[in-house]
């Protein structure tokens, strides 16, 4: 399953904008053709589609950094744009060599607005860019470290450091720098530090030993992992801090005096349990850090309030939830007492980075129902939702001065825009972007619907072809990831390819998923594929009394824990003409020991060799035999999140049950890359999410008896 919240993921998969005209003139140009009505995008469309990301406002407040990512079939690199928040054309500030196949990422301003910052891959390694936006080309730091440590040299390595008399020497030679590849990199508010969080580089001799294939890995016990250091930026000098390997994340104090550092246990501890931990570095004393021992280990992003005299930080929730279900606190340095924002929520608290307001209180996104928003929390613990045009909001950001905010802003129907308004809660008003969706498509907006099942209220987004208007349509249910994920109202390219063919499309919150609340959130401890699958059947059944879907042509699809539910599905009802299950969980036990992140389903239903009734329960495959449905599965093999194997074991098992069944693996990609492929993100695999969409569609047609279109 997946370990984290699929709210994240909804939005990241669907973070499409299109071009808002500054004039007439344009909105003519941008408007389909007059002799053909805008349509649903096909198949080969959903590869033109661009992505956008990562808004950063400039220190002034009057311009805009966003990552523009190429479509599909132009690679899916992404470069850096600049807007205009007073009106006028974005440009592109970044280009890519020839052979670059990644693109620029994590753009910046330094806080003087002179220049921007940006990483990109050009050659060997991961480096970090800057550009005078005053003109010039993009100028490289030379960053370079001496290695911490060498594998070659641990006791019982191979070769043996000094199997050759002329190499004994040589490995006895003190190491000399090398470059790094940089992760990410944190600017400080007064422009004088940079943070670098870079990996261990390669040493000569570790380089030798995988040359002689020396190079059996020890599993969990790697000396190697990501550390932060601080650069001058006068002098370029990096120097090592001492935040402890791994360092994930970091969040500099408005005075540029310290830095808030959040540390993962390295080496899979988290497998035993969470095991992060937050420290405070010094910008006059890197090399000495102090850990923050009220800070609980399931601490996630956190930032200091403005004053510097608090910690803001994410983790779990005070109440009995699935990991990565969070509340907001706050840290009081000097009573070193903890309060908790949020508890008793009856929506979710989202995952971005808190932001510290300069009047002490602090905004947050989160997710209520089908809507992600944003919530300002008070200095005085009360709490407000910013009223906004747009039901699902991310990547909401502000400068130091907090003189403007920026955010992606979408609806149902309606393609994520860059949005600014001057101050929190004004309206906001869409800035000119890149064009992004291609011309002539339209999109649709759902229907939120509501049902109850067992005394809980469901939530739903229903989503009608013009067909219905006339006749009762095929009706194609989608499950979501997780389970601790949720469909809220943004724009959905995947839906539209699915209303293309003529199909009503149902999305599922059932119980377990975000949105509700804590207590909603755990509601299917222990009962996976139990309420939760019932939860989904009660709104088919709900739909198919008030709308006008065909209820014997019904089809299911879901990836991740909603793969998992197709498999539940196929087990224990024939109601489908057909099911697609992505990237599925199918047995509890095997899945437990080769999957990455088992602490999360823990939670669910113990550990396996322990609790293995509930296990077994909760696996797909111990339903098989009642089997009838033909079934279809796409999976990664390179996925580490749910393994091939999954898809394997069910695969053999309906196979020999007799049930018709396809297995679709797809090379070089893991759990993220191919779901965001398959729902039309930009991927850098051309065909990946084109092969699967023809295929799920042509496995439904012939299913429902239709001819594919």
């Amino acid at each position: 399953m997946c370990a984290l919240g699929a709210l994240a993921l909804s939005l990241a998969w669907t973070s499409y904008g299109q071009e808002k005209p500054a004039s007439p003139a344009a909105n003519d140009k941008a408007a389909a053709p007059a002799d053909k009505a805008p349509s649903f995008p096909t198949n080969e469309q959903l590869r033109h589609y661009k992505g956008m990301s990562d808004p950063q406002l400039s220190p002034d407040g009057k311009q805009v950094l966003v990552r523009i990512a190429d479509a599909t079939a132009d690679g899916a690199k992404g470069h850096i744009w600049l807007v205009e928040v007073g009106g006028g054309a974005a440009r592109q500030l970044t280009y890519s060599p020839a052979g670059d196949k990644r693109g620029e990422q994590r753009g910046q301003w330094m806080p003087d607005g002179k220049s921007v910052l940006f990483l990109a891959h050009r050659g060997e390694h991961t480096q970090l860019y800057r550009l005078p936006m005053s003109g010039g080309e993009a100028k490289v730091f030379d960053l370079k470290v001496t290695p911490q440590v060498d594998e070659s040299k641990r006791e019982g390595a191979l070769p043996p450091a000094s199997a050759k008399k002329e190499d004994a020497k040589k490995d006895e030679e003190k190491l000399e720098p090398v470059e790094i590849d940089v992760a990410s990199y944190r600017v400080s508010p007064d422009g004088k530090t940079i943070a670098i969080f870079a990996h261990d580089p390669e040493t000569p001799g570790e380089k030798k030993a995988k040359d002689a294939k020396a190079d059996a890995e020890w599993v969990d016990h790697g000396l190697h992992g990501l550390r932060m250091y601080l650069m001058d930026v006068a002098t370029e000098k990096l120097t090592l801090t001492g935040a402890p390997m791994d360092v994930r994340g970091a969040s500099w104090s408005a005075d540029s005096s310290k830095l808030l550092a959040i540390a993962e246990a390295p080496n899979g501890v988290e497998e035993l349990g969470p095991a992060n931990s937050a420290w405070v570095v010094k910008a006059g004393d890197p090399a000495h850090a102090e850990k923050v021992g009220a800070i609980p280990a399931t601490v996630g992003p956190a930032v200091w309030s403005h004053d510097g005299a608090k910690i803001v930080y994410l983790a779990q929730a005070k109440r009995d939830a699935p990991p990565g279900y969070l509340d907001m606190y706050t840290y009081d340095l000097a009573t070193k007492t903890t309060v908790n924002l949020t508890d008793g929520f009856l929506g979710t608290v989202g995952h971005q980075e808190p932001i510290a307001l300069l009047d002490g209180g602090v905004l947050q996104d989160t997710e209520e129902g089908v809507e992600a928003r944003l919530m300002r929390y008070a200095a005085d613990g009360k709490s407000s939702a910013v009223k906004l045009p747009v039901a699902a909001v991310v990547d909401a950001v502000t400068n130091e001065a907090q003189s403007g905010w920026v955010f992606l802003g979408s609806s149902g129907g309606a393609a994520p825009e860059l949005m600014y308004s001057a101050k929190l809660g004004d309206t906001p008003r869409v800035l000119a972007t890149p064009e992004l969706v291609p011309k002539g498509l339209k999109s649709a907006a759902p229907k939120r619907v509501e049902w109850t099942n067992e005394k809980l209220k469901i939530e739903g987004l229903l989503y009608l072809p013009p067909e219905a208007a006339t006749k009762k349509v095929p009706l194609i249910v989608e499950v979501h990831g997780g389970p601790l994920g949720a469909y809220v109202d943004s724009y959905s390219v995947f839906t539209d390819y699915l209303l293309a063919q003529g199909w009503a499309v149902l999305r599922t919150n059932p119980r377990g998923s975000t949105g509700g609340g804590a207590e909603f959130a755990a509601a299917n401890k222990n009962d996976l594929g139990g309420a939760d699958y019932r939860d989904i059947m009660a709104g088919v059944d709900f739909v198919r009394k008030t709308e006008p879907v065909d209820g014997d042509k019904m089809a299911l699809i879901g990836y991740s824990y909603g793969g998992e539910m197709a498999a539940f599905v196929e087990t224990k009802t024939t109601r489908f003409k057909a099911i697609v299950s992505a990237a599925p969980v199918i047995d509890q036990n095997s899945e437990y020991g080769t999957e990455k992140g088992s602490w999360y389903d823990q939670w669910y239903f113990g550990k396996p060799w322990m609790h293995p009734q509930d296990a077994w329960r909760q696996s797909p495959v111990s339903g098989v035999a009642q089997a009838k449905t033909p079934f279809m599965l796409l999976q990664g093999q390179d996925d580490t999140t749910d393994p091939l194997g999954q898809s394997l074991e069910m695969y053999h098992a309906l196979r020999q049950m007799g049930v018709p069944v396809e297995l679709i693996t797809y090379p070089r990609v893991d759990h993220g890359p191919l779901g965001g492929a398959i729902y039309g993100s930009p991927s850098n695999e051309p065909w990946h999410g084109f092969d699967a969409r023809q295929r799920v569609v042509a496995f439904f047609n012939k299913e429902f008896g239709a001819p594919a279109k």
